[in-house]
């Protein structure tokens, strides 16, 4: 055999590999986030609160308790997270607020929130329901509506052309 096949088995074989070993991790992964999901909803509880402000922000900068701090990951400490700082009734206290309930949560407002620990999983609203941000707009879709306003543009400068030639012919 040559060497070009050769250096091709080794490559294929250590994807081979890896592919065997990541499919294993992302498995384990998958039973450790099933069972923080289930403890968490094991300790939830609802309380009113009024948020006050939120932002993405490092643990450090967050005000959150030091025993937060010392059981927080090294890696996880330097990562930003969705931190909530809301009035829960007479405290003032920083949450932290799960990726998919973040953008929902209205700045100013009282709200109903489902809280475990300090880990905010779901949010509704305490008059009425809460307002959904628009997602961001595409590449195609800005394009599209850029088209449409200029299009609307020249249609309106087409009948205002229009007009000041009528006005030109009856004079």
């Amino acid at each position: 055999m040559n060497t070009g096949t050769i250096v091709f088995l080794v490559i294929l074989s250590i994807l081979i590999i890896a592919t065997v070993v990541l499919y294993f991790l992302g498995k384990r992964a998958q039973k450790k986030k099933a069972e923080q999901d289930e403890q968490i909803a094991a300790a939830a509880q609802t309380f009113p609160m009024l948020i006050i402000d939120k932002k993405r922000m490092r643990l450090n900068e967050a005000g959150l308790p030091q025993a937060v701090m010392d059981q927080m990951p090294k890696l996880m400490r330097r990562s930003k997270l969705p931190i909530v700082k809301a009035k829960v009734g007479p405290k003032i206290m920083s949450l932290i607020a799960d990726d998919a309930v973040f953008d929902i949560i209205p700045v100013k407002k009282e709200v109903k929130a489902t809280v475990s620990g300090i880990y905010i999983t779901k949010v509704t609203g305490m008059r009425g329901a809460l307002e959904k941000p628009e997602g961001k707009l595409s590449w195609r879709a800005k394009l599209k509506k850029k088209t449409a306003a200029a299009n609307a543009y020249l249609e309106e400068e087409k009948k205002e052309r229009a007009k000041k030639k009528a006005l030109k012919q009856k004079k």
